[in-house]
């Protein structure tokens, strides 16, 4: 949609992602991403913490229960998605403003990780919890075919160093 702010943020999950379940079904996992500023502070020789930012964050259907089922508190995260803001009153009657972010894509950041990747099957997300999939035959892990021994011949390029051919 068109004037949304969209932004990636990336930090560290401040507890365990909670999984719910709307009353029609669908899932939505929440939490809470830190994302903390460091400088190098160069009169002191060394690094500086600047002010957290805490985001509560909300990822829904099949991307909510893949968070809930593969991230854990304390793991760094890379999330992307919609900045929103929402007002409310609070018991005591005052006036709040909150920022959220709606999760369009999250995942675990490999700076400092490793990862093992395991697909889900399901239609996008619109049906209820999935199962994991079993690997498939993967076409691309194939070996690949033996090279000949010689290269073909590259076409002559025309004078000026220019070919319709591609370089390849």
């Amino acid at each position: 949609m068109s004037g949304e702010t969209v932004i990636t943020l990336i930090g560290n999950l401040v507890d365990d992602p909670e999984l719910r379940f709307t009353p029609a079904g669908v899932a939505v996992a929440s939490f809470r991403v830190a994302s903390t500023p460091r400088t190098f502070d160069r009169q002191a020789n060394e690094w500086k913490d600047g002010e957290s930012l805490f985001l509560t964050c909300s990822a829904w259907r099949s991307l909510g229960e893949n968070v809930a089922a593969t991230l854990s508190r304390g793991a760094r995260v890379i999330v992307q998605g919609r900045l929103k803001q929402r007002s409310y009153e609070d018991r005591e009657g005052v006036k709040r403003t909150v920022f959220e972010l709606d999760v369009e894509d999250c995942g675990p950041s490999l700076l400092r990780a490793t990862a093992a990747i395991t697909k889900t099957t399901g239609n996008n997300g619109f049906n209820g919890p999935q199962a994991p999939q079993q690997p498939a035959a993967d076409p691309w892990a194939q070996q690949q075919p033996q090279r000949p021994a010689q290269r073909p011949q590259q076409p002559q390029q025309h004078q000026g160093g220019y070919s319709d051919e591609p370089p390849f």
